[in-house]
């Protein structure tokens, strides 16, 4: 497991996260549109931190289109730890 890229990733993610949930808290006019934006980043951020977790810091660096592409989707079932596609 490329330990770098996935910690970079899921720091990414959380930033977002608090973000997030700071402005809707603090917001009232915060709407779906943003709502949509920020969850999009967010999902991108844990599918790359899932998706590019076994490649290696030269990949991730080069990143080609075809990798950006697998890795930003969102795992299918089969992908996924045992039991996680069930929720």
């Amino acid at each position: 497991m490329n330990r770098y890229v996935v910690l970079a990733h899921l720091r990414e993610a959380k930033e977002e996260l608090d973000r997030t949930i700071a402005e809707i808290e603090r917001d009232p006019g915060y709407d779906a549109g943003e709502f949509t934006v920020a969850m999009g980043h967010v999902y991108h951020h844990v599918n790359v931190a899932w998706n590019g977790r076994n490649a290696s810091d030269e990949q991730h660096q080069e990143c080609s289109q075809e990798d950006f592409d697998a890795w930003r989707r969102f795992p299918s079932g089969s992908d996924l730890p045992l039991g996680i596609e069930e929720i």
